[in-house]
């Protein structure tokens, strides 16, 4: 059944890693639950993007006009470069204290606006082909040539909330004190580690073919 497989699909592309996971991950270990979750719909967001010119037509271009897709490509990578290069760049955190019982208090990272963690989620996916691969590829090859526009809008939304449901999960789980915690006691090498992910994502993305 077509939507058995759109479902299938969807599941397996959300939960496999990609920059969409990094950048979730990054988020939620820096500045916590709350940012990470709205990094998490921001991507969601990002996934309408891809839907809306799957639907309107435009993803003809991108699979007929190679140049379109790599100017595309190199967009979105250059992107990821950049995001990459600026978290290699960003000082080192404080590790945790101890509390007045001798537990870890919550780690102090710094800041980020509810509008910049939903921007940077919006863009990471909306810039990344991988996602315009996928929903372009589930709507010319999964869904039925002339279903109808409610059957599109069912499945678009379906692919957006998906995103949203599984990231949130991750920065949950990230964000849960004792992890969070834990690993924001390397926290230098969180930076450079997530930075270096993200730049390699990046130039794989522009190398590839």
């Amino acid at each position: 059944m077509e939507w058995l497989a759109v479902i299938s699909i969807t599941i397996l592309a959300v939960i496999s890693p990609g920059p969409d996971f990094a950048m979730v991950t990054r988020c939620s270990l820096l500045y916590g639950k709350r940012i990470g979750m709205l990094v998490a719909w921001g991507i969601a967001l990002g996934v309408q993007v891809h839907v809306c010119y799957s639907m309107l037509g435009v993803a003809w271009l991108l699979q007929h006009s190679p140049a379109w897709f790599t100017a595309f490509k190199l967009v979105g990578a250059a992107y990821l470069v950049w995001v990459g290069w600026q978290t290699l760049r960003s000082p080192a955190l404080p590790a945790a204290t101890d509390g007045p019982e001798g537990t870890h208090s919550q780690v102090q990272t710094g800041s980020m606006t509810p509008w910049a963690a939903v921007r940077t989620g919006f863009f990471t996916n909306a810039l990344n082909p991988k996602t315009t691969l996928f929903v372009v590829s589930v709507f010319s090859q999964v869904v039925q040539p002339g279903a109808p526009s409610w059957v599109l809008v069912g499945y678009g939304l379906f692919i957006s909330v998906a995103h949203g449901a599984w990231f949130t999960a991750v920065a949950c789980v990230l964000a849960t004190p004792s992890i969070r915690n834990r690993v924001l006691q390397k926290a230098q090498w969180l930076n450079r580690g997530i930075g270096a992910v993200l730049m390699a994502m990046g130039i794989a993305l522009a190398l590839a073919r």
